[in-house]
């Protein structure tokens, strides 16, 4: 057994036999250990399914690669993955779930992926045994269907081999110890004894560079060992087999074609043909998580049992859609564990806080994603980046608040709603409210409607406190929802009075010592402000890519307070501290990073009127001139005392108008909000939340993390250039230069339909061919029409560009704006007064 490597790989199923064939294939020195045998975690009784569908940009590529890959293994490993190539049947009982598919079609659309809708006739045309009179239609993927979990693992595993890779089964990781330069794994030589899989007293000592876990169940355990957070617990999932049904293999017997891959979305289950019979799976209401801390030693290839009770909703929905199987008997069934993460999409990327640990957990479609998890992991080990933007999966968009109950309820809850519909604008009950601001209590007396974001509860939008007979505020739809109205006004405001945002959730860091400045200035790509003074700016990936935006302000010399995106927390946390770590190690001065997020809390006030309501408030010896241009520029930054309030008073906004971000104490928020409200009362201030922002960011043409910014495109393909000083050296400068400019990021003022704004996940096209897409999208209050941000080859980037944008399968007129379409000079933002 090889004690030295340069990947070691731990856990033996799909997803860790798809990273040692990448890795091999790469020509890295790859090691794989299993505790038990290959396939003995959730692989084995997996149902095999490959669908295609996923509403997240990121997954869908994943599954798209994994398909593709799966049809080649045998021609490469000579091993039948068993990949029937049947097709996915999504059906709709309702139009909401049409519109569903249909927003569904623009993100396959991007990414290349090929689907067909089918009418009710359609589907019975072709599959007669299928129950059409109360569907609305039905999305169709040809090129996907089933494959066997065990041989296409199997066969992944012995591409490895062939490509360099060992593989050791019977180990179990017992230790693991960073040196500073490699890893120390503690293996144990696992044994049976009484039926039970038992450690040993033999044990090894690998060193590797870098170590990748591909655990599944045993997730809990690895983040122990590692000491740190991993929130994939498992969750039951049960599926049924049937006796065969006469009438299926009849149709088959006179030549009829093997059914799709099944699903009645609208009735929570799916089916595929199994031997004449039937498999149902179903994903219902009630199933619990397990393994909360620890798979049980006696727990191998085993099972729960079966719970037809919590199925038999889905099960009678099944005889409904599928007449014949109703006198069918039940031949076998299947209830084992299956990974979930709170959001549904699986962990992929550095671990927090360790250097060269790798992880690949929470794989709820571990089949589906263990062909393209591989790839695209091996991308980001081998290259320093993917090809794609792997935010989405960083194990870091969780921080060390997600404890093991939140884990565990919110994993049921993602369970449960895998088929309910996903709108755009869910927002997901479990485990809320759990991060408030103090003035939580205080807006949702006003109405305040809560999204949560990063476990902080942050107002959507504000309703009426005596809703209209039949308004819902919990009513979600693919279309303009009942809060549009609401944002609508709130916009309004903010381009016409005032408006008041909370912005607590907000990422804050403070950078103080001898080194901070040297440190900043090579880590982040723009000048560093002076004295009193803010700047954007970004910090790049190796790849020249962008990696966060911050706001920096400088109060002092050597001192800096960065702001960054408040759903990246650990994200940003991670990325910062080890690069200062870095910049120590290579002889720079001490630097002392503090995550203040918690100890300062945000408001943003803007509009017209702003300035007017905070002169009500501020304490000055010249009350009149403190808030001047002169005293108070633009992108400047002062501590001035509101009320009783110290604030450090940040001179920018997000929404484009006259404006501050004032950030306060957190212990001090209620009597800052109440002082704030008073004297907005008399100038027209309203309480906005997050969805009108995000409209009015737009008109600015502000990119945002996570939409426009992101570790696919450069901030010079962002349309950053002002805010990037190629004079001085910074962190992936050179990888940015060479990169070039590969597309552009527009903004697009479109002419859409009357009931639906783009959501920013559409395709954009030209003379009817693709050519780029949205990444965000909304209605703009200044033009009167939706307006939306992405991204298009070069020369289809100049103002005017006439383009079409894909929505519910249409297309509509979008041309591209001038950067900052409104106010474009600033002057609205810079006024004095």
């Amino acid at each position: 057994m090889k004690t030295h490597v340069k990947a070691l790989i731990i856990g033996g199923g799909a997803v860790g036999a798809s990273v040692a064939y990448h890795l091999a294939k790469a020509g890295w020195d790859t090691m794989l250990v299993e505790r038990d045998e290959l396939t003995s975690g959730s692989t084995w009784h997996a149902a095999g399914l490959l669908p295609l569908f996923n509403m997240n940009f990121a997954t869908t590529h994943i599954h798209k690669y994994s398909v593709d890959f799966y049809k080649g293994l045998e021609a490469e490993t000579g091993l039948n993955a068993g990949f029937a190539v049947v097709g996915n049947l999504r059906m709709a009982q309702t139009a909401a779930r049409m519109d569903e598919y249909m927003l569904y079609s623009s993100i396959a659309e991007t990414a290349g992926v090929h689907h067909e809708f089918l009418s009710p006739k359609e589907i019975s045309d072709r599959w007669p045994l299928v129950r059409t009179d109360d569907l609305k239609g039905a999305l169709f993927h040809p090129q996907d269907g089933y494959i066997n979990p065990a041989d296409v693992t199997q066969a992944m595993a012995k591409g490895a081999r062939q490509h360099g890779a060992v593989i050791e089964r019977k180990w179990q990781a017992d230790a693991y110890e960073w040196t500073g330069n490699e890893w120390r794994v503690t293996l144990t030589r696992m044994v049976e004894r009484g039926g039970n899989l038992v450690p040993s007293d033999e044990q090894i000592v690998v060193t590797a560079e870098h170590v990748v876990t591909c655990t599944g169940n045993h997730a809990q355990r690895t983040a122990r060992l590692l000491g740190i957070k991993i929130p994939a617990i498992p969750v039951e999932h049960q599926y049924i087999v049937t006796e065969p049904d006469p009438a299926l293999v009849e149709y088959r017997r006179q030549g009829g074609a093997e059914h799709p891959v099944l699903r009645d979305a609208d009735a929570k289950w799916y089916a595929r043909e199994e031997r004449g019979g039937w498999i149902l799976g179903p994903y219902e209401q009630g199933a619990p998580a397990r393994f909360l801390y620890d798979v049980p030693e006696s727990f191998r290839a085993d099972l729960f049992q079966l719970d037809l009770e919590r199925i038999e909703e889905e099960y009678m929905s099944m005889i409904h859609r599928i007449p014949t199987s109703e006198t069918v008997g039940l031949k076998d069934d299947f209830n084992g564990p299956i990974c979930y993460t709170p959001d549904g999409n699986p962990l992929v990327g550095p671990a927090p806080g360790l250097r060269n640990m790798w992880l690949a957990e929470g794989f709820s479609f571990g089949i589906t994603a263990a062909g393209g998890t591989g790839y695209y992991l091996a991308q980001m080990m081998v290259e320093g980046e993917a090809e794609i933007d792997m935010a989405a999966l960083d194990p870091k968009r969780y921080g060390p608040w997600t404890t093991t109950e939140y884990a565990a309820r919110k994993n049921e809850e993602c369970y449960s709603h895998v088929f309910i519909l996903h709108h755009p604008d869910e927002e997901r009950e479990a485990c809320r409210p759990l991060r408030t601001s103090p003035a939580y209590d205080r807006q949702a007396a006003r109405g305040a409607q809560f999204g949560q974001v990063n476990g902080w509860e942050r107002p959507n939008y504000f309703g009426p406190l005596d809703a209209p007979e039949g308004f819902d505020h919990d009513a979600r739809s693919f279309r303009r929802g009942g809060w549009w109205q609401y944002a609508e006004a709130e916009a309004k405001a903010i381009r016409e009075t005032a408006g008041l945002i909370d912005a607590t959730a907000f990422t804050k860091h403070w950078v103080s010592g001898p080194g901070a400045t040297a440190f900043l200035d090579q880590f982040t790509c723009n000048k560093l402000p002076k004295v009193g003074r803010i700047n954007l700016t970004y910090a790049l990936t190796e790849a020249g890519t962008t990696r966060t935006e911050y706001t920096i302000v400088r109060p002092a010399e050597n001192e800096y307070y960065l702001v960054s995106a408040g759903a990246w927390s650990a994200y940003d946390a991670d990325f910062l501290r080890k690069s200062a770590e870095d910049f120590m190690t290579a002889g720079g001065g001490y630097v002392a990073i503090h995550d203040v997020t918690t100890q300062w809390g945000v408001f943003a006030l803007a509009g017209p009127k702003a300035r007017d309501i905070l002169r009500e408030m501020v304490r000055d010896a010249d009350p009149a001139t403190v808030l001047s241009n002169k005293r108070f520029p633009w992108l400047s930054a002062r501590k001035i005392e509101l009320g009783m309030v110290p604030t450090m008073a940040i001179r920018v906004a997000y929404t484009g108008e006259l404006g501050w971000e004032l950030h306060h104490p957190m212990e001090m928020q209620n009597h800052l909000f109440d002082r704030l409200m008073a004297a907005g009362e008399g100038h027209g201030m309203k309480l906005v939340g997050a969805r009108a922002q995000n409209w009015l960011r737009q008109e600015k043409s502000y990119r945002a993390f996570g939409n426009e910014l992101g570790r696919d495109a450069t901030p010079l393909e962002a349309g950053l250039d002002r805010f990037v000083d190629l004079s001085k050296e910074f962190h992936g400068k050179a990888a940015m230069v060479e990169t070039g400019i590969r597309s552009k990021c527009v903004t697009l003022l479109i002419d859409g339909p009357a009931d639906a704004d783009p959501w920013g996940r559409e395709a954009l096209l030209h003379d009817g061919r693709k050519v780029g897409r949205l990444t965000s999208g909304g209605y703009s209050v200044a033009f009167g029409k939706q307006i939306g941000m992405g991204y298009v080859s070069a020369e289809l980037a100049e103002a005017g560009q006439e383009l079409e944008v894909r929505m519910f399968r249409q297309t509509y007129r979008a041309v591209v704006t001038e950067d900052s379409p409104y106010d474009p000079t600033n002057a609205r933002i810079r006024i004095d007064g």
